[in-house]
């Protein structure tokens, strides 16, 4: 049973053909990852990808790829109880760089492919991130 879900988005920004940028944002927590919170009564998975998007960020400027959706599933531990999560990710590109991280971050960072896996804490992220890239390849997006 999932006790918590989550949206978000791998967000990335590309000048002409230039390869893509992808947007990491540094935790309090201390970790990288992309932009993504628990989804709201009555959101859709979009709806609250786009707002925790705003409020992570600051930026409105976002254009969603329309058949990319993974999710993935974890669990962590609150206290004493086991938590089981689920969190949706889409890809987006924004033409916007720049960025008003919320009181949740310490930082942030636009990063080119090869910089953004190795900054990128865990694991799930690192894989969603290479799924964003062969996405963007298979499409002619981007990496021509």
């Amino acid at each position: 049973m999932v006790d918590e879900r989550s949206a978000g988005a791998v967000m990335f920004y590309m000048e002409g053909t230039a390869e893509p940028e992808y947007l990491l944002l540094h935790y309090t927590a201390g970790h990288w990852d992309f932009p993504k919170g628990n989804i709201e009564a009555g959101e859709s998975e979009k709806q609250a990808a786009i707002r925790e998007i705003r409020e992570e960020t600051g930026i409105t400027d976002v254009e969603f790829l329309d058949s990319f959706r993974m999710k993935i599933e974890y669990k962590y531990r609150h206290g004493r109880r086991l938590v089981q999560k689920e969190v949706v990710l889409f890809l987006a590109q924004t033409r916007t760089r720049q960025v008003t991280i919320s009181h949740e971050h310490i930082g942030f960072a636009w990063k080119k492919f090869d910089d953004a896996i190795q900054q990128l804490t865990y694991r799930n992220a690192k894989n969603l991130l290479l799924a964003a890239k062969e996405y963007l390849q298979q499409r002619s997006l981007a990496y021509r």
